[in-house]
């Protein structure tokens, strides 16, 4: 019976790799049409109106990708400093406690976190940063980055306990202190997979729709500056969530939110891409590179 099994593991590793395909199949051939039937100077424009045949993407694109590098920016080293506390610092028993914890926050659905967001996060960035409303860019940030948290600590911790304790011991050995060898040997020798967290942390957040949907205002317009992170913009997710009902099959518009999929899928695949590259990179030199 082991060629059984064999073929049946084998058929369930190709399927996987068969629905990605067809998924990507059916983004081709429902999106293309709308490079086709809007001119490039129109879908890449700054302006989403589709009522009024206006269907720039740029504000979309501009959207998803600034909440997504902010949202990284404040997950990246609250996620790698808990990690090196949960895996260097922290004894066995809080270890114990901890992890699971971790784990838990990811379990959390979106539109529970999207709701605390409208309900908690908005009045208080409304009411302390002066802000004309509380949906805004940064609001939809600061819940991508309490998303990304346990993918980009769960990923981190495992890189640095894949560390061996000689390196460990060496550092301490040569005089440095507990805190020297994390930073300096430790944390170096983890790079690889250090990183490898932050990209699968940022394909967790710019995947992300309700919580953004809800909490960002939803206004498609390109940021300036600084502070339009303090106003509402409106991301790829959130667009194709809100107006995939209310089209017309086969109507401009919604081959138009087809072909925003996928440029998503494709941003997406390239982010998870990277990632395992750099996880497979780390496998063929020994897993510390």
């Amino acid at each position: 019976m082991e060629w059984v099994i064999e073929a049946v593991i084998r058929v369930l590793g190709f399927s996987a790799i068969g629905f990605v395909a067809m998924i990507f199949v059916f983004l081709l051939l429902e999106g293309v049409p709308a490079f086709v039937r809007v001119p490039l100077n129109n879908l890449f424009d700054t302006s989403w109106y589709p009522s009024l045949g206006l269907y720039g993407v740029w504000p979309l694109i501009i959207g998803s990708l600034l909440v997504t590098l902010v949202a990284m920016i404040i997950a990246f080293p609250l996620g790698i400093g808990t990690a090196v506390f949960v895996r260097e610092i922290a004894p066995n028993w809080a270890r114990e406690i901890l992890k699971p914890l971790i784990e838990v926050l990811a379990g959390i659905p979106s539109v529970v976190l999207g709701f605390f967001g409208m309900v908690t996060v908005a009045p208080i960035i409304r009411e302390s940063l002066g802000a004309p409303t509380g949906l805004t860019a940064f609001t939809g940030s600061l819940l991508l980055a309490y998303m990304s948290l346990p993918t980009i600590i769960s990923v981190a911790e495992d890189a640095l306990d894949a560390v061996p304790r000689s390196y460990r011991d060496a550092g301490l050995a040569m005089g440095a202190t507990q805190w020297q060898t994390i930073w300096r040997v430790v944390v170096p020798a983890a790079r690889s997979g250090i990183l490898m967290a932050l990209m699968l942390g940022m394909g967790r957040a710019i995947g992300e729709t309700m919580a953004v949907l809800m909490v960002t205002g939803n206004a498609a317009r390109i940021p300036t500056g600084l502070s339009d992170l303090f106003m509402p913009i409106r991301t790829m997710t959130a667009t194709i969530a809100a107006e995939m009902g209310e089209v017309a099959r086969g109507s401009t518009h919604y081959h138009v939110l087809f072909g925003v999929g996928l440029i998503l899928f494709i941003v997406t695949f390239a982010i998870t891409l990277s990632a395992a590259s750099v996880m497979f990179r780390r496998r063929s030199r020994g897993g510390l590179r």
